[in-house]
């Protein structure tokens, strides 16, 4: 069976008799009486089988040696169809970590191709210190639009049961990422629980994936972390409160900007008040957009241009012809813009150009195309722009756009250039699925 809104990847294979009988030897093999030989049937069952070998494979789920289970359940994995869904979620009640986070990558690599890595191994060894690893990075991706309303809510429900549930804290924290790149709002409560953990690994997962799911209703169960002593929980539950626009955050982080010696912890805690837009904060934006640092600079002219007092906005054009920083020039045009003066989309435009800053431009473009009135304005850049323009203003518009922008992005479609056309698929994609 597909891939739930995908097309199949490779016609099927003709076997010539002499494969389908060693395969059918391979499958044989699985219930062998020595471990090894399960163990490497098993695995050459991964690499060279077909679904309908999957219930075969899934009897060795309980198997009482350790390396045949995870051998049994990379071979699902890579194996990788509808079918693999119900044998994988029974995994991630392994015991062993390691096989329960196996288990939640094949879940989420169902949704999210490519999620567990080309020329993976089920060995416990390379995989324990795989996922001991990947913590020290954010993990940016996120489900399609179109694809998450088909991430069932029993996938959703297995991973979930991990957060509390997961034999280790990287099990643990594995399942709190997943949950997130799969937008699996159904276990918010599973990760709100995860919170308050012992360990910092899970609680910044955990916050990172609620602010990916991006429900604002939880916003006001993080702010007591704010205080808390570990830097990286500080950073992320910063970003996580502006992103969602918790009011109630805006002393603390207040507090945080004020107190802080960390530069890092001082930026975000100023970025995330510049976007819950507390009008008693304007005179603090006043103060720093002056300040020696850029990115506080760009954070206090963002916060100015949401506050939506056109008197600032003089302030806002002369902070912009001082400016030398291309980064902060481009949050003083979106201020400048969201205070009225429009000729300045042009310069956001301009930033989709360029390789460094089209991802500061584009989310600019984001907040900004919320309003009807811009909104239109993008659809000349989407029609006649340069190619980059056109990709990520396609991005913006499946966000933002409405039924009377499908017929742009579907003439886009027919654009000569591939990537164009492959990226307006992609955004009409998640615009109907939005309708």
């Amino acid at each position: 069976m597909m891939r739930p809104g995908l097309f199949h990847r490779r016609a099927p294979l003709v076997l010539i008799p002499f494969v389908t009988l060693a395969l059918s030897a391979q499958v044989a093999l699985l219930n062998d009486s020595d471990p090894k030989r399960r163990a490497e049937a098993a695995r050459k069952t991964g690499k060279e089988g077909t679904p309908q070998d999957i219930p075969a494979l899934a009897e060795l789920l309980d198997d009482p040696v350790t390396e045949v289970r995870a051998e049994a359940v990379g071979a699902i994995l890579r194996l990788d169809t509808q079918e693999s869904l119900e044998p994988l979620m029974r995994a991630t009640r392994d015991a062993t970590p390691a096989i329960q986070a196996m288990a939640v990558d094949g879940l989420v690599n169902f949704y999210y191709p490519g999620y567990v890595k080309s020329g993976w191994s089920a060995s416990l060894k390379a995989f324990g210190s795989d996922i001991k690893g990947r913590f020290t990075e954010p993990e940016p991706k996120v489900v399609e639009a179109y694809i998450q309303s088909q991430v069932s809510a029993d996938v959703v429900r297995a991973i979930s049961r991990l957060i509390a549930g997961g034999t280790s804290i990287e099990s643990r924290a594995n399942a709190a990422r997943a949950l997130g790149v799969l937008l699996g709002k159904q276990g918010m409560s599973q990760l709100v629980e995860g919170l308050r953990a012992k360990d910092q690994v899970i609680i910044v997962e955990c916050i990172r994936s609620i602010r990916k799911i991006g429900d604002t209703q939880v916003g006001p169960e993080l702010v007591f972390l704010v205080r808390d002593p570990d830097e990286d929980v500080q950073y992320e539950t910063a970003r996580t409160m502006g992103q969602l626009k918790v009011q109630e955050a805006t002393p603390e982080l207040v507090t945080l900007l004020n107190r802080s010696p960390r530069k890092r912890i001082r930026r975000e805690a100023l970025i995330a008040i510049a976007k819950i837009s507390d009008p008693q904060q304007r005179m603090l934006f006043h103060t720093y957009l002056r300040d020696k640092d850029r990115q506080l600079r760009a954070a206090a002219a963002e916060g100015l241009g949401r506050l939506g007092n056109r008197e600032d906005l003089p302030m806002i054009l002369d902070a912009f012809a001082r400016e030398k920083s291309e980064s902060a020039r481009l949050s003083m045009a979106f201020a400048a813009v969201d205070l009225g003066d429009m000729s300045f989309l042009t310069y956001l435009f301009d930033g989709l150009n360029s390789s460094f800053h089209r991802l500061e431009a584009r989310p600019f473009l984001i907040e900004l195309s919320r309003d009807a009135e811009i909104l239109q304005q993008l659809y000349k850049p989407l029609t006649m722009g340069s190619n980059d323009q056109k990709k990520h203003i396609a991005y913006i518009v499946a966000i933002n756009g409405n039924k009377e922008s499908m017929p742009y992005l579907e003439k886009l479609i027919h654009d000569p250039d591939d990537s164009v056309a492959q990226q307006a698929m992609l955004a009409l994609k998640n615009l109907q699925a939005r309708f």
